[in-house]
């Protein structure tokens, strides 16, 4: 490589190798290239598969400085359309995938086509590169995909096995009422969450359980990074973040990504996304025969699955709500069978609704059709969705879904929760009240004011583009570095 090239700082980025992380963590990479950054993106053999099988060959490994690389998961063969189990996936991770992370950069320091690693930009929840890092004397940061609200819950589940909350007694706990405990000892979060609102991890009987003490594992090794980076904006999460900056000296709040990364000129790299099933860009077309604000978006994410009864319960409350929607259902979300939908909510719904395994997200929601987010509340949803001003409804069903849930009802009032034994009057009513009602009109007022203070974070001297510049130029380059904008 010239010598130019040669001086080029280079970053690994490594996701945990789920849809919901490799896409903050895409955004991110790309911002860094923009900045002037050599770039290696590792995913693992089987997500990489599934990349090239949804995007394409030719939309990978398009530029000399943006380069995907990948090391195995340690697991078994699985179905290429499926998520992996997600406990064997942070069992496997733990104890497999330090010896070829460490291999991967030691072969990139001793290639002669790219500059040696300067820095890693992991995914928090694969600490195992922190030894590596060590070892190596590269400076790291951990990039947790969470909310703050979110991580916060993971950073006190120590906490709450010492004080004897977790692991539950019995299965009784789960129904008797003991979830509605108040937790009114976690500084910022005073009046706000109950047992319940934690990741659920929590909510078991087994104190080996794996992703109870994984997630405890890793909040804690996150102490040893050079810093810890969040996906949310300074107005948005206070009082959490404080608490959070009390207790991890570097905290980098550069959300949202996605506006952050609309500041970069069109290139190449924009052919290079994330996404792990094939997405249906036809949806975009549909959305344009509807007035403004009159479409619910509905779509569960990328490992949400749900039984067939409820898949049934939600379709019908969806069809007698009598608003259009566009829905995204994905192969595998309901458990042991295909997504299939009942013919009467088929005949009832034609003309009004559109189904599709997979859709551009961010394009959806930024259409001015939509009129409201019917979600599973993982953090890329709610983000995206405070980001372009749109209001929701929370049907939560795992890890930091139900934290999420709780601040988009209760603190941000920008949503409504769906009970999780849902059923189809609940539906109706609330898809009614949030296109139709007083209600609606106050949330969707209340995100558009959201919407505008995370546009303000973003832009120059604003707290997410200031905290960017200051992760980049004092902990990724250095003092003593230089980078090329």
């Amino acid at each position: 490589m010239g010598s130019l090239a040669a001086q080029k700082p280079h970053a690994i980025c490594i996701p945990y190798p789920a849809q919901g992380h490799i896409s903050p963590m895409l955004k991110l990479a790309k911002y860094l290239h923009f900045r002037g950054f050599h770039i290696t993106f590792v995913n693992t053999e089987f997500n990489h598969q599934r990349l090239v099988k949804s995007r394409g060959s030719d939309s990978v490994n398009i530029l000399d400085d943006f380069r995907f690389e990948t090391i195995p998961d340690g697991l078994p063969p699985s179905d290429p359309d499926v998520t992996q189990d997600i406990p064997s996936l942070c069992n496997s991770v733990r104890k497999n995938c330090l010896v070829p992370f460490r291999d991967l950069i030691n072969r990139l320091n001793d290639s002669s086509d790219v500059p040696n690693v300067t820095c890693i930009v992991s995914d928090g929840v694969m600490s195992f590169t922190l030894q590596a890092a060590e070892e190596l004397d590269i400076p790291e940061v951990v990039f947790f995909t969470t909310s703050a609200c979110g991580f916060i819950g993971y950073v006190y589940y120590a906490e709450l096995v010492k004080r004897g909350y977790v692991p539950l007694k019995d299965e009784s706990y789960l129904t008797n009422g003991y979830l509605d405990t108040p937790i009114d000892w976690i500084p910022g979060m005073e009046g706000i969450i109950r047992l319940k609102d934690f990741p659920t991890f929590i909510q078991t009987t087994d104190p080996d359980a794996i992703m109870l003490n994984y997630n405890i594992e890793q909040t804690r090794n996150a102490l040893r990074a050079k810093g810890l980076i969040l996906n949310t904006f300074d107005d948005l999460e206070p009082k959490v973040l404080k608490t959070i900056r009390s207790k991890f000296p570097e905290v980098f709040t550069i959300g949202p990504l996605q506006l952050m990364g609309r500041q970069i000129p069109e290139s190449k790299l924009k052919s290079v996304g994330s996404s792990l099933w094939k997405e249906e860009t036809g949806c975009l077309d549909w959305l344009n025969q509807w007035e403004p604000n009159s479409v619910v978006y509905v779509n569960f994410g990328s490992i949400t699955v749900m039984t067939a009864q409820q898949l049934s319960e939600f379709a019908y409350g969806l069809a007698n709500s009598k608003h259009p929607f566009l829905w995204i259902i994905r192969p595998d979300m309901v458990s042991g069978e295909n997504a299939k939908l009942p013919e009467e909510f088929v005949e009832e719904t034609k003309g009004r609704g559109m189904l599709a395994s997979w859709c551009p997200q961010e394009q959806v929601l930024s259409h001015p059709s939509i009129g409201g987010f019917l979600t599973h509340s993982g953090w890329n949803s709610t983000i995206e969705s405070i980001s372009e001003g749109v209001p929701m409804i929370c049907w939560p069903f795992f890890a930091e879904q139900q934290t999420n849930c709780r601040y988009v009802c209760t603190e941000w009032a920008i949503g409504s929760e769906i009970d999780s034994n849902v059923k189809r009057d609940e539906v109706e009513k609330l898809v009614r009240e949030l296109m139709e009602e007083e209600k609606g009109r106050d949330m969707r007022k209340k995100a558009l004011d959201w919407k505008e203070k995370a546009q303000l974070a973003i832009k120059p001297g604003g707290s997410s583009y200031m905290n960017l510049e200051r992760l980049i130029n004092q902990v990724l380059l250095g003092k003593s570095s230089s980078v090329e904008t």
